[in-house]
């Protein structure tokens, strides 16, 4: 048993973090810069500084699908190109000078994507702003931009295109996001650098969620995401053409819709290929589509619990089942093989001091095999920021520090310091060697696959930093990506004979990976 004043006996170690992960490369105002091409866009994903608690891992395991998505509406005479500075590759490319920029906005990286819409004005290229910031910030972002894509940008990009030729560009395009989403184009992966990524192969099959929780991103004022599916199809078809053994489905919530997502995994359980999702703890309601999933070749379920308080997820609006049937409905997943990446956001309102060594601890009672964690952040123009500005409990507006690893407000029950340091503390507890051991697979046989997982995920940060900036991501991860997809094959194969036997999901052996 964990003391719950644990986390404030002794100062938590501070982590070792390269500059190159803290500091965005310079912008030399008086360097000399190429002729602007006509019809070369440039698609910029801006630097952001890492968190030296957490895996510097995360940020390369999938490309975001943004910049991609847009990627497959430009026109064909149009020369496209993508940069993501988090790859480590040095500035973003200026010779020759691109006709246009397009730079999605995020909240923690606003900043620097206006430093970076500042030069490229300045040299001569038109610079079009796309992302959630812009939305829920648009007065802000506007200066910095030529035009602003509020909305779905796949609907826009061609739009703004053709208004560049025309020499007409408007300072906004506006779009919803209630159009078909199975018109949409695949996203243009070969524009991707295919060795900096664990899997480029990002998938999405359907927008929004059935949840509305007042800290989140999608209870953004103004946006509005009606729940949309892609045909299953669709989705098969672009996991076979990217030719990746894995796949990681960045959808907000694959199960809101639970006979979709049966009727995907259908569609998927041939191509004897593994992939990951986002879900909500909810989907344990029906054992079989955990079963179905397992089939299909999912192992492994990111879910955010988000707290182990009923009062605090009352308060977020957060609709999920009772926090104290949490364990029996990990245990359903661990039962069919697939693994548990919870998400625990930390700061609500009825968190005392102890949260932090409870969650560790229950935490490892029921061997979740990887943990986030976010110190709650009330994004701007969402309800959480309303009612936290309305109470006069915001501290600051410095966008760069609502990166989720910052107490930006005060909270009820403890000071912003202690929120700090018990989030760093809960960080270094569930990522230490004892940690990870206590939360083995109770299947022996899947051990050795999850600790080799663990350490380069969980305890490699010097390591990560290296394989990002020399491009070895994709080669040193994918041995054990493709063991896993053997080892998973195997064992639904197994677990499909004993399908008309098995009475309960519990009786089913853990695959562990």
């Amino acid at each position: 048993m964990i003391a719950s004043d644990e986390p404030f006996l002794r100062q938590v170690k501070k982590r070792w973090i390269p500059p190159e992960m803290t500091t965005a490369p310079a912008l030399n105002s008086n360097e000399s810069v190429g002729p602007v091409e006509p019809h070369y866009a440039l698609l910029i994903n801006p630097f952001y500084p890492k968190d030296a608690n957490a895996s510097f891992g995360k940020h390369v395991l999938t490309p975001s699908l943004a910049l991609t998505s847009f990627a497959a509406t430009t026109p064909n005479h149009w020369r496209v190109e993508y940069f993501d500075e988090n790859l480590l590759d040095g500035r973003p490319p200026f010779r020759p000078m691109p006709q246009v920029v397009g730079i999605t906005v995020h909240l923690t990286f606003a900043r620097r994507a206006y430093e970076l819409a500042d030069w490229y004005r300045a040299c001569g290229a038109k610079v079009i702003f796309g992302g959630l910031h812009v939305l829920s910030c648009a007065d802000e972002c506007a200066p910095h931009a030529d035009a602003l894509a509020l909305g779905d940008g796949v609907q826009l990009w061609p739009r703004i295109l053709r208004d560049v030729e025309a020499g007409c560009l408007q300072p906004r395009y506006v779009a919803t996001y209630e159009n078909d989403y199975c018109g949409d184009p695949s996203p243009r992966r070969p524009i991707l650098p295919r060795h900096s990524f664990l899997t480029t192969t990002s998938l999405i099959a359907t927008h929004g969620c059935h949840n509305r929780c007042g800290f989140c991103y999608l209870a953004t004022d103004g946006l509005r995401m009606p729940y949309r599916m892609r045909r299953p199809q669709q989705v098969v078809d672009e996991f076979k053409g990217d030719n990746q053994p894995y796949a990681v489905f960045i959808d907000n919530n694959l199960g809101s819709r639970r006979d979709y997502l049966h009727a995907l995994c259908n569609a998927l359980r041939p191509l004897n290929k593994i992939w990951s999702a986002a879900v909500t703890i909810d989907v344990t309601d029906d054992p079989s589509l955990i079963r179905n999933m397992a089939l299909a070749g999912c192992t492994g379920v990111f879910i955010g619990f988000e707290s182990l308080s009923d009062d605090n997820l009352a308060d977020a609006h957060k609709k999920t089942p009772k926090t104290s049937d949490y364990a029996r409905r990990v245990r359903i997943l661990h039962d069919n093989g697939i693994q548990v990446n919870g998400s625990f956001v930390l700061g609500f309102d009825h968190d005392r001091k102890d949260v932090f060594a409870r969650t560790a601890e229950w935490i490892e009672e029921n061997r979740l095999e990887c943990s986030t964690f976010h110190i709650l952040t009330p994004y701007p123009a969402t309800p959480l920021f309303r009612q936290m500005e309305s109470q006069g409990r915001i501290l600051h507006r410095d966008w760069t520090l609502y990166d989720t690893a910052h107490a930006v407000f005060q909270p009820r029950h403890m000071t912003p310091k202690e929120l700090e340091h018990g989030y760093a503390w809960i960080y270094q507890r569930l990522f230490s060697h004892a940690s990870i051991w206590r939360r083995r697979p109770e299947d022996w046989q899947a051990v050795p696959l999850y600790l080799a997982m663990s350490y380069l995920y969980k305890r490699s940060n010097r390591f990560w930093h290296l394989l990002i900036k020399h491009d070895l991501v994709n080669t040193v991860w994918k041995p054990l990506v493709e063991v896993t997809r053997w080892r998973h094959v195997r064992y639904r194969q197994n677990l499909a004979e004993r399908e008309s036997l098995v009475a309960a999901p519990g009786q089913v052996v853990s695959a562990g990976v």
